[in-house]
């Protein structure tokens, strides 16, 4: 078969697939055999008090009879479908505005569109990918222009460095490189890759276990990035003609974006101080000098510090209030070393309330925590990355929501 035909083919499976999960809605996979629902938490059910009536005495007239209260009403228990299994560990997920998700898998180099039934389709397998350590492809993000443009973006691991590409979703064209010259190595990768409401793509990059990188500004190691879509540095940055945006990071690995555009990120401590950081324009974090609340030179404190065995956070995902009953603004996490959902409220002037933990020790290590087109959280396990016990059917993809 010719590579225009092949191409061609490739666009039409793709095209195909994309018109299903469109059709299809971009909610709960509904009554598909993958789905499988559980409880999140439960309850004792809610029963009818009776009010207890007055005192009487005997010679008096009858009175009248006991009342029933109505139970308040309960807000909805998120529930949890398995939306796909056997992936090997999928690092990432990025929606297309009809729903689609675009999920890489870490050691593969394999991106995959997933539709909301559980159907996977591959789109491309990067073969430059080298999967070492905790290298590999990494994080995900879809053009904010993606119904003109189509273009996916990919940081991965290569031979020399960690990278961001583009490349269009339904095509066989070769990849553009946006970003190159990230330090690479067995751990430190970085690797979260998001748009943010300013357009601009933000990178979390790591130390590649070299400490003093963090803070050195001519280095892209330990920061988060911030370029145009074509990788160009924006003129409003705060050190001229650099992509960095922020420094003093240790291992960056999630970013998100409150109601108020606000940017916040996870981070990987040492054997410490696992952090999430408001991040602000030219702001230093401190590694390695400082970590959690410590400060040290002008660097800022963490907004909320957990400790490894309870944290490891990796994915960061946003959840306006209302999304889920009984929440307001909040900001998820999920452990990986912890194996538990993180949920912190989000104050309007930029504070975290107390840390809810969630799913506890249900489905392993979890890394991705992304908010969908209907606001459910998809969330990844990361059991199969030689650090967990992996179940028969892992990795899976989670759906956690009404």
């Amino acid at each position: 078969m010719s590579t225009a035909r092949a191409h061609a083919r490739v666009a039409a499976t793709l095209a195909a697939m994309l018109l299903v999960a469109a059709c299809t809605g971009r909610g709960a996979p509904g009554g598909s055999p993958s789905a499988r629902p559980e409880p999140v938490r439960t309850s004792a059910t809610p029963t009818a008090t009776t009010a207890t009536p007055p005192a009487r005495s005997p010679s008096s007239a009858t009175s009248a009879p006991a009342t029933t209260v109505p139970p308040a009403p309960q807000p909805a228990t998120p529930r949890v479908s398995v939306i796909a299994t056997r992936l090997r560990v999928p690092w990432e997920i990025a929606f297309a505005p009809d729903g689609t998700a675009f999920v890489s898998e870490r050691p593969t180099g394999v991106i995959s569109a997933l539709s909301p039934d559980g159907r996977r389709t591959e789109v491309r397998r990067i073969a430059e990918v080298v999967a070492q350590g905790e290298g590999g492809l990494l994080g995900l993000a879809v053009s904010p222009d993606f119904r003109d443009d189509g273009l996916l973006y990919a940081y991965y691991t290569a031979a020399e460095d960690n990278r961001v590409v583009r490349f269009r979703a339904a095509g066989g064209a070769a990849a553009e490189v946006v970003l190159s010259g990230i330090p690479k190595a067995g751990n430190h990768n970085g690797g979260r890759i998001a748009f943010g409401p300013d357009g601009k793509l933000y990178i979390g990059t790591g130390d590649a276990a070299v400490p003093d990188r963090a803070r050195d500004h001519r280095s892209l190691g330990g920061k988060i990035l911030r370029v145009e879509p074509d990788g160009t540095v924006p003129a409003d940055n705060p050190f001229p003609a650099s992509p960095v945006w922020s420094l003093g990071h240790r291992n960056v690995q999630g970013l998100a974006w409150d109601a108020r555009g606000r940017l916040w990120a996870t981070e990987l401590g040492p054997d410490r101080d696992d952090e999430i950081n408001l991040i602000v324009r030219g702001g230093d974090y401190g590694w390695p000098q400082a970590t959690g609340t410590a400060r040290h030179d002008g660097s800022l404190p963490a907004a909320a510090v957990k400790q490894p065995p309870d944290a490891a956070w990796s994915g960061l995902g946003f959840v306006p209030a209302g999304a889920v009953a009984g929440w307001g603004d909040s900001l998820v996490a999920g452990g990986l070393r912890g194996q538990r959902l993180w949920r912190f409220p989000v104050t309007q002037d930029g504070r975290l309330g107390p840390g809810e933990p969630l799913l506890q020790g249900r489905y392993g290590r979890l890394r991705a925590v992304v908010r969908a087109p209907d606001d459910s959280l998809w969330i990844t396990t990361s059991n199969r990355d030689g650090r967990g016990a992996p179940a028969a059917d892992d990795d899976r993809i989670l759906r956690y929501g009404r």
